[in-house]
């Protein structure tokens, strides 16, 4: 298969014999080897000690002490941190169970965003690892890294947000276009490839880049590519198959259950469900909906049997997309099994 996302760190883990990935010490090590907490040379003689520690042996027990020893108070923050996700991935044994465990009652565990979207990296790329079509690696992005979304001239399209700042800013120029948006000199409107048909291929090679955008309007292949990739993370977690299709509108008079794959739709989508007023433009920020069904009736609560789970996406005032994926792990009407 087509090699891609090789910075998720899918390379440094394995996976158990039900598929999910286990806490490997090559992965806490990468980890403790990042520019914030790798000692520099002036580092002190415990900090450097700490670190030589846990790269020797990476689940190694550190106490306040050894922290509370480093010089720079920024350094030992920052392993705190760290170790605090190293902890907390020791005790869960999977990625998976380590996600899940940050959003169930009483999780408890507070941990940078940045950190719990490389969790999504990692296990997406796990879930994705056999795929051949790249629309679907790329909808996939949209798991772990917002989207700018633009929808003038009746577009719907879908780019990195963090590369669109980037060129807006620099006009992707590097270290040349940062110098000349310094000077403020007007930067170059964004113009990212498009995957279509007939270029889908160059994903490959870029997928470590996040630099390609997408068509997201109903009749275009990567709407139905994302809800592929939605059907897969369900099953990843949950073990349990559903079909999910992108709609144009809901209508449903048995109308019973809903879930917003970010905050926005979540809002949008209940105050459609309680006729609740919408504020001015809220439906225009829907990007997607869908319609989820089970493939077992038993899978859902009795209250659900037979009715579809209505899915949305949409983008917030800024145009920018953030999508939530634990809420699938969250807010579906499971039947729960012993």
């Amino acid at each position: 298969m087509p090699a891609f996302w090789r910075s998720s760190g899918l390379h440094l883990v394995t996976r158990d014999a039900n598929g999910w990935l286990s806490v490997s010490g090559d992965f806490l090590r990468a980890y403790f080897t990042r520019p914030e907490v790798h000692p520099v040379e002036e580092s002190c003689p415990a900090e450097h000690a700490l670190f030589e520690k846990l790269m020797e042996d990476p689940f190694v027990r550190v106490t306040e002490a050894d922290i509370a020893a480093i010089v720079d108070p920024d350094a030992a923050d920052n392993y705190r941190v760290v170790l605090r996700f190293r902890d907390h991935l020791a005790e869960s044994g999977t990625i998976e169970r380590a996600y899940a465990a940050l959003f169930e009652k009483g999780g408890g565990i507070a941990l940078p965003p940045m950190f719990i979207d490389q969790m999504v990296h990692l296990v997406l790329h796990n879930v994705l690892r056999k795929i051949a079509d790249p629309l679907r690696a790329r909808a996939g992005e949209l798991f772990f890294r917002e989207q700018s979304v633009t929808t003038a001239d009746g577009q719907l399209m879908l780019a990195d947000a963090e590369i669109v700042e980037t060129y807006s800013r620099t006009g992707g120029l590097g270290g040349l276009g940062a110098l000349l948006a310094e000077a403020g000199t007007p930067a170059r409107s964004v113009a990212l490839d498009v995957l279509g048909e007939d270029n889908r291929e160059i994903y490959w090679d870029r997928s470590d880049r996040f630099d390609t955008a997408i068509d997201f309007r109903f009749t275009e292949p990567a709407l139905d590519a994302f809800a592929r990739v939605l059907e897969s993370w369900i099953g990843h977690f949950h073990g349990i198959s559903v079909r999910i299709q992108p709609q144009r509108s809901i209508r449903d008079e048995r109308w019973s259950w809903h879930v917003g794959l970010d905050a926005d739709s979540t809002r949008i989508l209940n105050a459609l469900y309680e006729g609740a007023p919408l504020g001015e433009g809220d439906l225009s920020r829907i990007v997607g909906l869908f319609r989820l069904d089970f493939e077992d009736r038993a899978d859902t609560v009795d209250t659900m049997r037979g009715k579809p789970v209505w899915l949305g996406l949409a983008m917030g005032t800024d145009g920018i997309l953030r999508m939530k994926p634990q809420n699938l792990l969250t807010n579906l009407p499971l039947r729960h099994r012993n």
